[in-house]
C-alpha cells in the first residue's frame, strides 16, 4: 500500500478536479496565456465601418432613420466595397419612406448585403424570439445569425457555424463574411491572437459624408456595419481582460475563418495517453530515483507539454487540452513532499517552540519533568517563586521544590499520582496544594495544577505553580472581619448567633443554663457629640478589653452595634449566679476608662435573657436581651434587669394599644372633656381645662391614664395634640359667640414644641378660628421648658405677646420650678393635686402651698390649685389667699354639652333677662 500511495494520491485529485469540473477553468487559463503569447496580425479583408461617438454626435442621438443607411450602402457600392454586414437590428418598420429607401438601396446593391437575424430571450422564461429582417428587406439580402455563447466566467470564447431558427439552420454573420458553409459544422474557438486593434475601422460619418480616405480604405474590402460606442452597450467581455464590441467581435470570427484559424480541441484520447504516460514515468522512477530528481522530470515534462502545446496552437489550428496533465504534474509534486517531509516531527518542532514562547512568557511558574519526574523545563516564574536559577534545577527530581519530602506512607499525592490521575479526569488537570520551601529555606503554600501527556521521548509531566501565600493570608484576614468587629476585635453579630445556637445545643443535650447579657453604654452619644467620634472609638475599644478582662475567657463579648456590647456564657462555667455575673460586670464600669491622656466615666445598663425561659433559641435570646436592656435604660441605669415574660407582655400590649391609637385618631373617637376652672371667692366659672378622653368602641371611655403615656412617646403625639388644641379653640369661640367668655386651658405636648414654630401655630390657628386670644390658655410642664432653654424662652414670649394666656402646670413636682417662675414668661402657675390632696392633715403640704402661693403674689402670677375635692380645702385655700381651683367638689371633666347645660345656662338665661 505505501508504494502504489503517491499514484493514489494522485488518482484521487485527478477524480475531484473531474468531477467539480475545474480542470475547464484551468483549460481556458492555459489557452488564454497561450493567446497572449502569440500576437497576430489581422489581414485587414475585414473592415469595421463603427457607429463610434463622433458619428453620434455629428448625425444625432440612435437609432437613426434607415435613409441614412441607404445612403451608406449607397457609399459603399461606389467606394467598391465586396460583401457588406449590418450587426444593426431591421426587425422592426420605422417611417415609410426611410424603409422604402433602404429597399432600394439594397436592390441597387445587388444582394451583397448581409442582415442580422437573432434569438432574443422572452421575460417569463419561456421559448426564445427570433428577431429576423423586414420581409422587404429580407428579400434584396442574405440572412445571418449574429448570437455568440457567453460562457460560465462571463467571456466570449466559441463562435457558432451557423444556428437553427425555426425548421432551417442559418449561418452565422462571420461565416457568410467569409463565403464558408455552415454544413452543421460544430463551434469553433477564435483565435484571440489576432489583435482587435490590428483590425481597420472606418467610421461611419466618414463614409456618410464621403470622406477620401475614408473610403480609399472600403475597396474590395468586406464590410462590417455595427456600433462600437459605449453607450450603445453592444461590447463583449474576451480572454484575457479585454473588452470588444460586437463588430469587432464578428470581425475576429471572420478573420479566424479566413486565416484558417478555426480552432479546436484535441480529442481526450490524447489526453489519457499524457496521463498514462506520467504514470509509467512516475511508478517506474519513485523508488530508482532520488525526489529531486523526480521534481526535475516533472517540472520539465510540464514545461515541454505546455511548449508543445503553445507551438501547435501556433502553427495549426488545434488547441492541445494540457490542464489534466498540468494537475497530475501538481499531485505528484505534492505526493513527493508528503513522502519526503517528516510532518510529525515538523509538528511536534512547531508544537515545542511555541510551548517554550508560552512557557516563558508565563507570570506562574511553571515546571515540565521527564517519566523519571527529573525537570525538564523550568521557566522564569518558577525562577521567581523559588529563587533558583534554570541551571540549578534542570536535571533535579521535583521533590526538591517541597518542603518535606515525600516519606514512606506518605498519602499525600506525589507528581507522578497526580498528573496520573489528571488523565483521567475531564478537562486534564488536578490542582493539589503542598508546602514549598525556597532557595533561602523559607516555606509558603503552593498550588500546583498537574497534567501528564505521551511524548516523543515516553511520558512526560507539567506542573502550574502559584504562590499562594499572600491569597491564603487575605482569606485568612476576610475570615476574620466577617466574624470580628473590625474596631474592637471582638466577635461580631455573626459570631455570636452562632457561638449562640452551638452553647444552647450543648446545653439541650446536658440541661442547663446559658445566658446572653445585652450592655449599653449609657449617655456614649454625648461623648461623641462633644469629643468626635475619633474620641468615642477610643472609648469603645477600652470597653471592649474591659470586658475582655472580666469576662476571663469564660465567655464570648462581642460588639453588636453602635454602643452595644453583648456576652454569651454557658451559667455552668460561669462559678456564680447570673445576677451576680451581671452586677460584677456593671459594678467594673464605675471606674474611669482611660484612653491615652483622658479618663472618661462610662456607665451601662444590662439586659439579662436566661435559656430557655429567657428563649429557645439564639434568636429569641438576643431579642429579649435587648427588651430587658431597654427596660434597664428606662427603670435601673448603671444596673441589669433580668428579662420576664411580662416585660415582652408590656411591650405587645404598648404596639397593641399604638395601632389602636392611630385607628382611633383615623375613625374620630377621641372626644374633649372640659373641667371647670371658678374663682374661689364666690365660685363663679372662669374657665375649663380641655381634657381628652378615648371612647373606644368596645372598651367604652379609656382613662387618660392608660393611653396618654403611650400617645405622648410615639408618633402619634403631635397630631393628636394639635387636634386637642384646634378642637378646644373652635369650642371655645362658639362659646364666646354665644356670649360666654370661657377660658380654655390646654396641656401643652413637647411633640409641638420640637416640631416646627408653634408660636406661628397658635397665630394662625387664633386667625382661623376668630378666638380672642385671652380665652386660651397654655399649660407647660418642666419637662418641656427644659428642653433647649434659651429656643423655648424665646418661644414663649412670643406666645404671650400674642395676648395667650402661659400657666406652669404641676408646680412644685419638678427640680428646679422657682428658677422657672423667675426666668420664664409664665401669667400663672397651678399646684399639683399631690399637694393639694394633703393640705388639711400634712403641715409640710400647707407650708409649700402657703409659701407658693405667696410667691407667686409677689411675682404677679395667678395662682390656680388642682384636685379641690371638697368645701373645707377649698375656703382653707381661700384663707391662703389663693384665688382659682378645680376639682371634683366643683365639676368633674364633662363633654361639651354637659358643661354648657351645667355652667353656662345659668349665665346665657341672665345675659338674656339682661
Amino acid at each position: 500500500m505505501r508504494r502504489y500511495r503517491p499514484h493514489i494520491l494522485v488518482v484521487i485529485a485527478l477524480a475531484i478536479v473531474l468531477s467539480t469540473g475545474w480542470h475547464g477553468a484551468l483549460r481556458n487559463a492555459l489557452t488564454d496565456l497561450r493567446f497572449a503569447w502569440q500576437s497576430r496580425e489581422a489581414s485587414g479583408d475585414v473592415v469595421v465601418v463603427a457607429i463610434d461617438a463622433p458619428s453620434i454626435e455629428q448625425i444625432g442621438v440612435w437609432p437613426w432613420p434607415r435613409r441614412l443607411h441607404a445612403e451608406l450602402l449607397q457609399g459603399l457600392a461606389a467606394a467598391g466595397a465586396g460583401d457588406i454586414a449590418f450587426d444593426v437590428d431591421f426587425s422592426t418598420p420605422s417611417d415609410t419612406a426611410s424603409d422604402e429607401a433602404f429597399v432600394k438601396a439594397l436592390r441597387e446593391v445587388g444582394g451583397s448585403t448581409i442582415l442580422p437575424s437573432f434569438k432574443q430571450p422572452t421575460p417569463n422564461g419561456g421559448p426564445a424570439y427570433i428577431n429576423r429582417p423586414l420581409k422587404p428587406f429580407s428579400n434584396q439580402s442574405w440572412p445571418a445569425v449574429v448570437n455568440v455563447a457567453v460562457e460560465s466566467d462571463g467571456l466570449v470564447r466559441r463562435y457558432p457555424f451557423g444556428e437553427k431558427l425555426g425548421d432551417a439552420v442559418m449561418p452565422s454573420m462571420a461565416v457568410v463574411l467569409a463565403g464558408k458553409d455552415a454544413n452543421r459544422r460544430p463551434p469553433f474557438l477564435i483565435d484571440f491572437s489576432i489583435r482587435a486593434a490590428s483590425i481597420p475601422v472606418v467610421s461611419y460619418v466618414d463614409v456618410l459624408r464621403g470622406n477620401t480616405d475614408a473610403l480609399d480604405r472600403l475597396r474590395d474590402k468586406k464590410i462590417i456595419v455595427g456600433a462600437t460606442a459605449l453607450e450603445l452597450g453592444d461590447r463583449f467581455s474576451i480572454p484575457n481582460g479585454r473588452i470588444v464590441s460586437g463588430p469587432v467581435l464578428q470581425a475576429l470570427a471572420a478573420e479566424s475563418i479566413l486565416q484558417g484559424r478555426t480552432l479546436r480541441w484535441t480529442s481526450d484520447l490524447g489526453m489519457i495517453l499524457g496521463l498514462g504516460v506520467i504514470c509509467l514515468l512516475m511508478m517506474y522512477s519513485w523508488r530508482r530515483l532520488g525526489p529531486g530528481i523526480r521534481v526535475a522530470i516533472l517540472v520539465g515534462t510540464g514545461a515541454a507539454i505546455e511548449l508543445t502545446a503553445a507551438l501547435v496552437q501556433a502553427r495549426w489550428s488545434l488547441v492541445i487540452d494540457t490542464s489534466l496533465l498540468h494537475i497530475a504534474i501538481v499531485a505528484y509534486l505534492t505526493a513527493i513532499a508528503l513522502d519526503e517531509i517528516d510532518f510529525r516531527g515538523l509538528l511536534g518542532r512547531i508544537a515545542e517552540s511555541r510551548f517554550h514562547r508560552i512557557a516563558m512568557s508565563l507570570g506562574d511558574g511553571l515546571v515540565c519533568t521527564d517519566e523519571n519526574h527529573r525537570i525538564t523545563v523550568w521557566n522564569p516564574g518558577a525562577s521567581a517563586i523559588f529563587g533558583y536559577a534554570p541551571a540549578e534545577m534542570i536535571g533535579r527530581p521535583f521533590e526538591t521544590l517541597c518542603a518535606v519530602a515525600a516519606a514512606e506512607g506518605d498519602t499525600r499525592p506525589s507528581m507522578h499520582d497526580a498528573a496520573r490521575q489528571a488523565l483521567l479526569v475531564p478537562g486534564g488537570a488536578v490542582v493539589v496544594e503542598f508546602e514549598g520551601r525556597r532557595k533561602n529555606g523559607e516555606t509558603f503554600p503552593v498550588e500546583a495544577s498537574f497534567s501528564g501527556w505521551q511524548g516523543t521521548d515516553g511520558f512526560q509531566y507539567g506542573a502550574i505553580l502559584r504562590d499562594i501565600s499572600v491569597r491564603k493570608r487575605e482569606a485568612e484576614r476576610v475570615k476574620y472581619l466577617a466574624e470580628h468587629d473590625a474596631l474592637t476585635g471582638l466577635a461580631n453579630r455573626n459570631t455570636l448567633h452562632a457561638r449562640l445556637v452551638g452553647m444552647i445545643a450543648d446545653a439541650e443535650r446536658q440541661p442547663r443554663e446559658v445566658a446572653l447579657l445585652v450592655i449599653g453604654l449609657d449617655g456614649f452619644q454625648q461623648i461623641n457629640d462633644m469629643l468626635g467620634h475619633a474620641a468615642g472609638d477610643l472609648v469603645l475599644r477600652a470597653v471592649a478589653e474591659r470586658l475582655r478582662i472580666e469576662v476571663d475567657g469564660k465567655a464570648v463579648v462581642a460588639r453588636l452595634s453602635g454602643d452595644e456590647f453583648a456576652i454569651a456564657l454557658d451559667c455552668a462555667e460561669a462559678g456564680e449566679p447570673i445576677a451576680a455575673f451581671a452586677d460584677r460586670i456593671a459594678q467594673a464600669f464605675e471606674a474611669p476608662l482611660a484612653t491615652g491622656t483622658r479618663q472618661h466615666r462610662v456607665r451601662i445598663s444590662i439586659g439579662v435573657s436566661v435559656h430557655p425561659e429567657g428563649g429557645h433559641n439564639a434568636d429569641e435570646l438576643l431579642s429579649n436581651g435587648h427588651l430587658a436592656l431597654s427596660r434597664a435604660k428606662a427603670t435601673r441605669r448603671g444596673s441589669h434587669v433580668l428579662f420576664e415574660a411580662a416585660i415582652r407582655q408590656e411591650l405587645e400590649n404598648r404596639l397593641t394599644l399604638e395601632s389602636e391609637l392611630a385607628l382611633a385618631a383615623d375613625r374620630g373617637e377621641f372626644e374633649l372633656f372640659y373641667q371647670p376652672q371658678v374663682r374661689l371667692i364666690d365660685g363663679s366659672l372662669v374657665g375649663a381645662e380641655a381634657l381628652i378622653r378615648w371612647r373606644h368602641p368596645v372598651r367604652g371611655y379609656v382613662s387618660p391614664a392608660e393611653f396618654m403615656p403611650v400617645v405622648n412617646s410615639s408618633a402619634l403625639s403631635e397630631r393628636i395634640a394639635n387636634w386637642v388644641m384646634e378642637t378646644a379653640c373652635r369650642q371655645a369661640r362658639a362659646w364666646e359667640l354665644s356670649g360666654s367668655n370661657v377660658r380654655v386651658a390646654i396641656n401643652l405636648s413637647p411633640s409641638q414644641l420640637q416640631s416646627g414654630d408653634l408660636a406661628q401655630s397658635i397665630a394662625s390657628l387664633l386667625d382661623t378660628t376668630g378666638l380672642t386670644p385671652s380665652l386660651l390658655e397654655i399649660e407647660v410642664t418642666e419637662d418641656i421648658l427644659l428642653n433647649d432653654e434659651s429656643r423655648v424662652l424665646a418661644m414663649f414670649k412670643r406666645i404671650q405677646q400674642l395676648g395667650v394666656r402661659v400657666l406652669f402646670d404641676d408646680f412644685g413636682t419638678g427640680y428646679a420650678s422657682l428658677s422657672y417662675l423667675k426666668k420664664f414668661p409664665l401669667d400663672g402657675l397651678k399646684i399639683d393635686r399631690s399637694f393639694v390632696s394633703g393640705l388639711l392633715v400634712n403641715s409640710d403640704d400647707a407650708a409649700i402651698v402657703s409659701s407658693t402661693i405667696g410667691l407667686s403674689k409677689q411675682l404677679g402670677l395667678t395662682v390656680v390649685a388642682e384636685g379641690i375635692e371638697d368645701r373645707a380645702t377649698a375656703d382653707f385655700l381661700l384663707s391662703m389667699g389663693c384665688e382659682e381651683g378645680q376639682g371634683y367638689f366643683f365639676g368633674r371633666p364633662m363633654p361639651a354639652q354637659a358643661f354648657e347645660t351645667q355652667f353656662l345656662a345659668a349665665e346665657l338665661g341672665a345675659v338674656s333677662a339682661a
